[in-house]
């Protein structure tokens, strides 16, 4: 049996493989200035001093991974070299707040103890970055009231919440799976976007700040804002992918750009890397924020020849991106007379986000000693997730049927909206839904936040809670869930 599931494994992930390395000539999703194809921006020149009131804003920021275990190393990697190049911006220690789970750094499957690395040749970008929420203090409910600077809401941790005023600037980046209408958080539930949207216009009728610009890594991340983001609050969007497509991990093994052998896992994501790489290597008082969105844009876009990467996209506020970049994420004055970017590594492999915990899982099993009680037991967890998967896939595809029909309830379930729509009217039915499935089915997990759009199209056509209820337990009523259950996991909603 252990053979058939070893067998079947390596042939998903040997698919995977060859798929990253497959055309050598292929266009990297992280091009280079000097690569032939590209549509690397021209180096700017040097810039002319900023204005005094451009120098004296204040500037703020939110970082957050939200996710935790090892095999999702690369979200905290992320969100720590951010803070890394805020902090090198001059932006103020007691203005960054940061959430992440701190089981990286010290984990024990960490080839470098204490060190976090986003780049396969990059620095430690763990060392010095605050502990403000970390643990069970990673929750919606405190990034909430930290963005609204609301210290009595905030639950544990270090109590800095963002005091903007009015004439301040705020930065905001997330980094995590994610699926339609939803982000993830380590301690439940998830981030909805209808929730996230109303904090937003809370924000902006408290009149706390000047501009806000966010950037999101995560699958589906524009169905966050589809539909539902306002042009009139001052905020501008950018999302690694748009409401129907995945996001991916870079920095992986098995990729032409892989981290180092004792890595296991992918050290980035690569809207995340292109930022970030883009940021350190620019003299912020020279490039605008459209600058940024178009470079990142076309690393992170999908080759003609390889089916990877993802459409960045863009919403709200889009009048100010002739705004400097500094103006959000600082200057640092290493870069001032920069012309041209540092040589950056080209990757013509990625990873989706939802298959790099099963990717590093294969890989920490090949590394384990042959026979040993250790890798039997990372065998059984390989076996465990991926029959919990399809499970998953598998009711949901069985509940559609229940609810549409044997014929139709595939395609009404995965059926998007028009552009410019929002997932869902009913963000309270959504909820709903979640929690009905996963009392009779299980936990949804990272992998299963992908099924968003499903429970969004069942509340569309207005399937009743008991109506779901039904179709739930004739679909789950024979699966044991123990491991998977909400009561121990926590509900998504």
């Amino acid at each position: 049996m252990a053979r058939w599931w070893v067998c079947g494994l390596l042939s998903l992930l040997a698919v995977a493989a060859a798929a990253a390395a497959a055309e050598g000539n292929a266009e990297p999703l992280i091009r280079l200035p000097t690569q032939k194809g590209t549509d690397a921006a021209a180096a700017p020149a040097p810039a002319p001093p900023a204005a005094a009131e451009e120098e004296g804003v204040t500037r703020w920021a939110v970082l957050v991974a939200g996710s935790r275990g090892y095999g999702n190393y690369r979200h905290q990697a992320d969100v720590c070299h951010a803070h890394q190049i805020l902090k090198r911006g001059g932006v103020k220690e007691e203005n960054i707040v940061v959430f992440m789970y701190d089981d990286i750094a010290k984990n024990h499957l960490n080839p470098r103890p204490g060190v976090i690395i986003n780049n396969p040749k990059g620095k430690d970008v763990y060392a010095g970055v605050p502990k403000d929420y970390t643990g069970d203090q990673v929750t919606t409910k405190n990034f909430f009231a930290v963005l609204m600077g609301n210290k009595t809401a905030v639950t544990g941790g270090s109590r800095k919440v963002i005091n903007s005023k009015p004439q301040d600037h705020i930065f905001i980046y997330y980094a995590d799976h994610g699926g339609p209408g939803v982000l993830g958080m380590p301690n439940m539930p998830y981030l909805y976007a209808g929730d996230f949207i109303k904090v937003l216009r809370e924000k902006h009728a408290s009149k706390s700040y000047s501009k806000m610009v966010i950037y999101v890594e995560a699958c589906e991340s524009g169905s966050i804002f589809e539909g539902l983001m306002p042009e009139d609050l001052n905020i501008y969007v950018t999302t690694a992918a748009n409401a129907n497509e995945d996001s991916y991990g870079t920095y992986c093994p098995g990729t032409k750009t892989p981290p180092p052998p004792e890595y296991n896992t992918c050290l980035g994501d690569v809207y995340s890397v292109s930022w970030m790489e883009d940021s350190e290597t620019h003299n912020l008082k020279k490039e605008t924020i459209k600058d940024q969105y178009e470079v990142v844009k076309n690393r992170t876009s999908v080759s003609n020849r390889v089916n990877m990467g993802s459409r960045v996209m863009e919403y709200g506020d889009k009048t100010f991106k002739d705004e400097k970049l500094f103006l959000y994420q600082g200057f640092d004055p290493a870069n001032a007379n920069i012309n041209n970017r540092l040589l950056l590594p080209g990757l013509e492999g990625a990873i989706n986000q939802r298959d790099a915990d099963v990717l590093f899982m294969w890989k920490r099993y090949e590394q384990l000693s042959e026979g040993s009680e250790e890798k039997l037991r990372a065998l059984t967890e390989i076996k465990e997730t991926v029959v919990h998967r399809k499970h998953l896939d598998s009711s949901i595809d069985f509940i559609g049927k229940l609810l549409f029909g044997f014929e139709n309830g595939p395609s009404m379930l995965e059926a998007p909206r028009s552009s410019g729509q929002p997932l869902i009217d009913d963000w309270d039915c959504l909820k709903r839904m979640v929690r009905v499935f996963e009392s009779h089915c299980g936990s949804l997990t990272q992998y299963g936040m992908k099924h968003m759009r499903a429970f969004a199209n069942i509340c569309n056509n207005g399937v009743s809670e008991a109506g779901m209820k039904e179709a739930s337990i004739s679909a789950c009523g024979g699966y044991n869930s123990a491991k998977w259950s909400p009561l121990a996991l926590g509900h998504s909603a």
